[in-house]
């Protein structure tokens, strides 16, 4: 049984010490480093910056996401492509052409991803799935950390962990992902958890002790 992929939210990190931060989650033994990107349009707040991002980039070894909650996100791709990103996630809902941005990302050679907003169905995004790498589903409205948890989003995680089958996609989640949802999703067939306050950042336990027992799921 292969262990779960934990994402940090950089978003969450401590930015006075982000060359810190980066090491200690690094030698933690996390998976992916994911980095939120806003424009202030498609969601109602402003995320990282390129600088943050290139910054990162050369600090790890590891693969590092953006989750672009940006209109229009296809215009994009390359410039964050050319950056050394290895996952670029971005909303359909937010693009006119989601295949034409598949494709972009494609012949970028980066890995795709799809992630959808918890009022989103399953049936907008069904046709793509055949062409991308992982879909993650926000189980909060994107934007803010510190939200609580839509519990009605389960109904779709677990529909996407069935079809997940039928394609070649790893199933993710983000959003007000706690000790207990990382156990029960992961029973679901979730295989990432995207981390921000609710589970690692300003917790009393280590990074490797919380990546540690978040890797497993087992007792959490």
């Amino acid at each position: 049984m292969s262990s779960n992929l934990i994402c940090p939210s950089m978003m969450c990190s401590d930015f006075s010490s982000l060359e810190a931060e980066v090491e200690h989650l690094d030698r933690a033994g996390i998976d992916i480093f994911h980095l939120d990107i806003m424009d202030g349009h498609f969601v109602p707040n402003f995320g990282m910056g390129l600088q943050d991002v290139e910054t990162i980039r050369k600090l790890t070894n590891k693969l590092v996401d953006v989750h672009l909650m940006i209109d229009n996100p296809g215009e994009y791709v390359e410039k964050f492509a050319d950056l050394g990103i290895d996952i670029i996630y971005f909303h359909p809902e937010a693009d006119t052409h989601p295949a034409r941005t598949i494709d972009k990302i494609k012949k970028k050679q980066k890995k795709v991803g799809i992630a959808i907003n918890p009022g989103t169905s399953i049936a907008l995004i069904e046709e793509l799935l055949p062409m991308i790498d992982y879909v993650m589903v926000m189980t909060v409205n994107p934007g803010f950390a510190g939200q609580v948890y839509l519990n009605y989003v389960d109904r779709k995680i677990k529909r996407l962990a069935c079809l997940k089958h039928n394609y070649d996609y790893q199933l993710m989640v983000d959003g007000a992902i706690s000790e207990e949802k990382i156990l029960t999703l992961g029973q679901l067939g979730v295989d990432g958890f995207v981390l921000g306050t609710s589970a690692l950042f300003g917790k009393e336990e280590s990074y490797e002790e919380l990546v540690s027992k978040y890797k497993s799921g087992d007792e959490v």
